[in-house]
């Protein structure tokens, strides 16, 4: 996969397996920031993984090498420092892990979740069907862009995209449960979830509402509640350190093999983000609000029978081309950027 660059300079010896960083522009770490900004609103969404949207923006193998190279390379870097060579050692540091690039996308990611979590949620309760819609034809593109990347296609990979199918369908079989939110679950959760929000395909949101934590979240989000977030975002950071080599690894070594398997992972989320549904059970939260526990997918017509409200099928028709649009023209920016790059 071409990855969003620009111009990279070496900045020390081979060696060392420090990255190379990226002269960008203002106008560039702007594109990161926007780029962040639409994770965090996918992550907050269950059923939408921010890893989707780096995906399909052209960011995603440089998210994965960046978050790889926060090792004990850049510890040691910053654990050698001596005062008259602090600030050298710093900036080695901070250039091994290329780290203009993630406090770019990774501000974009904060701010969106702590700016749109209400948003969000406050769309997804009045307009469910859109919203979901949108997505679907996100997702469905996405799969097929990532589908686009591999060179070939054999029985192995194929194979490997029916097993990204059915993991995916599987995972969107589990029922939800309620863990306890001590301090230590709190902290498991979060690496869980973080693991699935940087994998294309498996919703962070969506596992930690299997967990019974995402209104929880949500919550703590909204409320500011340092405690709780502290503990979720520790698991988090760990998480994703350390899931980031498995996957640099994978894509380095597996390169057609993975993106089999993601695309086949992002296919099967589709039935996460199915716009029309019958609820089953439903359950109180903890704001004594009635919300859908078990959920099946049904037809717009069988909706409207079911429901007695309209599918809003044309509406949710232009909304799912509009998903795939969105990534038609983030896929064609990133050519057009990696082109420019080369030149």
């Amino acid at each position: 996969m071409n990855v969003n660059t620009a111009t990279r300079a070496d900045i020390s010896d081979p060696d060392s397996g420090a990255v190379a960083v990226e002269s960008r522009t203002l106008y560039a770490y702007l594109g990161l920031l926007m780029r962040g900004l639409a994770m965090g609103a996918a992550d907050v969404v269950p059923g939408v993984s921010g890893g989707t949207i780096a995906f399909i923006s052209g960011i995603y193998d440089e998210l994965i090498d960046s978050l790889r190279r926060c090792d004990l390379v850049a510890l040691r870097l910053l654990l050698s420092l001596r005062i008259k060579d602090a600030c050298l050692r710093i900036k080695d540091a901070w250039q091994h892990v290329n780290g203009n690039f993630l406090a770019a996308v990774f501000s974009g990611v904060l701010i969106s979740i702590l700016s749109l979590a209400k948003a969000v949620t406050y769309l997804l309760a009045t307009a469910p069907i859109l919203v979901w819609s949108f997505f679907l034809g996100l997702i469905l593109s996405a799969g097929l862009y990532i589908g686009r990347q591999i060179p070939e296609w054999n029985w192995q990979r194929v194979a490997l995209l029916l097993l990204g199918l059915a993991l995916a369908l599987a995972i969107s079989d589990l029922k939800p449960t309620q863990l306890p939110e001590t301090w230590w679950m709190l902290m498991a959760a979060g690496a869980i979830a973080v693991c699935a929000m940087i994998l294309p395909g498996i919703s962070g949101g969506f596992l930690l509402l299997v967990m019974g934590l995402y209104q929880s979240v949500i919550g703590a989000v909204v409320e500011l509640n340092l405690l709780f977030l502290v503990s979720l975002g520790t698991g988090c950071v760990l998480g994703l350190l350390l899931f980031s080599h498995l996957l640099h690894w994978l894509l380095e070594r597996y390169h057609a093999g993975t993106m089999a398997l993601l695309t086949g992972f992002l296919l099967g989320s589709i039935r996460l983000v199915w716009p029309w549904k019958e609820t089953l059970t439903s359950v109180q939260n903890r704001h004594g609000e009635w919300v859908p526990l078990v959920q099946e997918n049904v037809l717009p017509l069988q909706y409207s029978a079911l429901t007695g409200t309209d599918s809003l099928w044309a509406w949710a028709l232009l909304c799912a081309v509009s998903g795939l649009l969105l990534v038609g023209c983030l896929e064609w920016r990133a050519s057009v950027s990696s082109t420019e790059g080369r030149k």
